[in-house]
């Protein structure tokens, strides 16, 4: 479905990515995580086509990626920024459809039916301004799913929403992977999330950013927010992809060049702080 090669980003001379290799299976739902600064944001945009690679390539079924691909769509964290305000929710999600060359009444339709599934049907009719964050991020979501893309990129969306909506709508992109079998590539900042919604995580190291790991999750297929956050092998996945987000290494692994450094930067930084104190 979707393969990255050797892909590197730079702006001017600060190198964001560097050597990026990954391939996402039809129908997964992979998970991006790492620390802050890692290049994971500029990763999604290099994939979606807003940002051409400064090396390397990415490939969606077979075609290289050059531009923004038709059968894409992204889900961004600002849904104020994304939803039109002085269009209805219903003609929000139906605007993309137009690129579909579909009558208005058809767009109109499909608008509604993914509405519903994301449980705002009755909310067709209102402005964006009118809905709460959380039912905004529905709308965002509901349009990704009217378009039915081939690969939907989800770039931290429940960043801007307090904890229990996003655990809604964690459990709405659940559903949706479910019930529509589409293939989703999320990136996150929230270790616990990345577990909780992945078939597979994904965890970049920074300086420049680099997968560092794939971790495979073998939880069931039908999670929760409470039972599955107790299951022993959740606490396991989470302990590891926490200790390779911050670096901590294991007795039997070799040091990473990257963190020896940071750890080199943090000890001089000490060094200078202490006679200040004093």
């Amino acid at each position: 479905m979707l393969e990255i090669s050797g892909l590197g980003h730079a702006y001017g001379t600060h190198r964001v990515l560097e050597g990026i290799d990954l391939k996402v299976g039809e129908g997964e739902l992979v998970t991006i995580v790492g620390p802050s600064g890692c290049g994971k944001s500029t990763l999604l945009r290099c994939i979606a086509g807003l940002v051409p690679p400064t090396e390397g390539k990415v490939v969606l079924k077979g075609a290289p990626i050059d531009g923004v691909p038709d059968d894409l769509a992204v889900v961004f964290q600002d849904y104020s920024r994304s939803l039109l305000p002085w269009l209805t929710v219903r003609d929000n999600v139906a605007l993309p459809l137009r690129r579909r060359g579909l009558g208005k009444a058809e767009r109109r339709a499909q608008a509604v039916k993914a509405l519903a599934s994301v449980g705002l049907e009755d909310a067709a009719g209102k402005y964006p301004w009118q809905l709460s964050g959380g039912m905004q991020q529905r709308v965002s979501i509901a349009r990704a799913l009217a378009y039915k893309p081939t690969l939907m990129l989800m770039d931290e969306p429940f960043g801007s929403v307090d904890a229990q909506t996003r655990e809604d709508l964690e459990d709405l992109v659940l559903q949706v992977h479910r019930a529509e079998g589409m293939t989703i590539l999320l990136v996150t900042h929230d270790i616990d999330e990345s577990v909780y919604l992945g078939d597979r995580v994904v965890v970049l190291a920074r300086n420049p950013g680099r997968v560092r790991d794939e971790l495979p999750v073998t939880l069931p297929a039908g999670r929760d927010q409470i039972g599955t956050r107790a299951d022993a092998e959740f606490v396991r996945l989470r302990a590891e992809v926490g200790r390779l987000v911050r670096g901590v290494v294991k007795d039997s692994e070799p040091p990473d060049a990257t963190d020896a450094e940071d750890a080199d930067a943090e000890a001089v930084a000490t060094a200078v702080e202490e006679p200040a104190k004093k």
